[in-house]
């Protein structure tokens, strides 16, 4: 079987000045292959999603926006339980609601990709399929806490955002972009050790470039969501109110499910 999982971070919006990310994580005979992200509109990662299905039958697309907004105002119960961890570590969660112009409004770019996208959203079947082209949301300041314990602990979240010139820190983006070579190695994926060495050494980093890794944070955990073991990671919420995909070890794991469980929100 061909797996690609393609990492999107959309930026949420659709402006040619702000684009996203995307880029790959292959699963092939032959080995596990990366391919660099690169910036993009939503109608370049879709033309880049239908370019890995030809590659692959099977294709996740893991994508850092929420995909399911039903409420016209407010935050979605996922939403809160995220932000739970996230508020923790010393973060903030944007609240999802239909009344946010551009993001999720009727004629938002988002729902306009995902119709086009045709893409089932079936997480744990996702996890069973052989074939078929599937989407999950994520959020990589979720992810993190789970993903790089020295960012789990209090006011301890990663401060990897270089357009936030009075908390970004070097070395946190230096940290993240340890864990994604480390993980390259780990896992055997051909490119993405070097890639993440290259890219930890820039100098000064900007926010594209932050958008760059924010999308390979996405295929990360979508590999992890298609391959690790499942009692390692979570899906909070479901797909009548909205949910995430996380990995959930340790304190941060312990912490999202208590969350959960205090508001009545699935978390399995």
């Amino acid at each position: 079987m061909r797996t690609s999982v393609v990492g999107f971070d959309s930026a949420w919006t659709d402006k040619a000045t702000a684009p996203g990310a995307v880029c790959a994580i292959r699963r092939l005979p032959d080995g596990l292959i990366f391919e660099p992200p690169r910036l993009v509109t939503f109608a370049q990662a879709l033309a880049f999603v239908r370019a890995e299905q030809v590659m692959a039958e099977h294709v996740l697309v893991a994508l850092d926006q929420p995909t399911i907004v039903p409420n016209a105002a407010g935050s979605r119960p996922v939403d809160k339980i995220a932000g739970s961890l996230v508020s923790w570590i010393g973060g903030g969660v944007q609240p999802a609601n239909r009344s946010k112009i551009g993001m999720f409004d009727d004629a938002a770019p988002v729902w306009r990709f995902k119709a086009e996208l045709a893409a089932v959203e079936d997480p744990e079947g996702a996890r069973r399929a052989a074939s078929g082209l599937y989407l999950i949301e994520v959020f990589p300041a979720l992810a993190l806490p789970s993903l790089v314990p020295a960012h789990c602990g209090r006011k301890l979240g990663a401060k990897y955002n270089p357009a936030r010139r009075q908390t970004f820190r070097l070395d946190h983006w230096s940290g993240v972009l340890t864990f994604v070579a480390e993980f390259g190695l780990a896992h055997g994926i051909g490119g993405l050790t070097g890639w993440a060495e290259a890219h930890r050494s820039i100098a000064v980093p900007r926010k594209a470039d932050q958008d760059l890794l924010d999308s390979v944070l996405c295929a990360i955990v979508g590999h992890l969501w298609l391959f690790d073991k499942r009692d390692r990671l979570l899906m909070i919420g479901d797909v009548a109110a909205g949910y995430m995909i996380t990995p959930a070890v340790g304190e941060a794991g312990h912490r999202l499910i208590a969350a959960a469980r205090k508001r009545g929100v699935s978390a399995r």
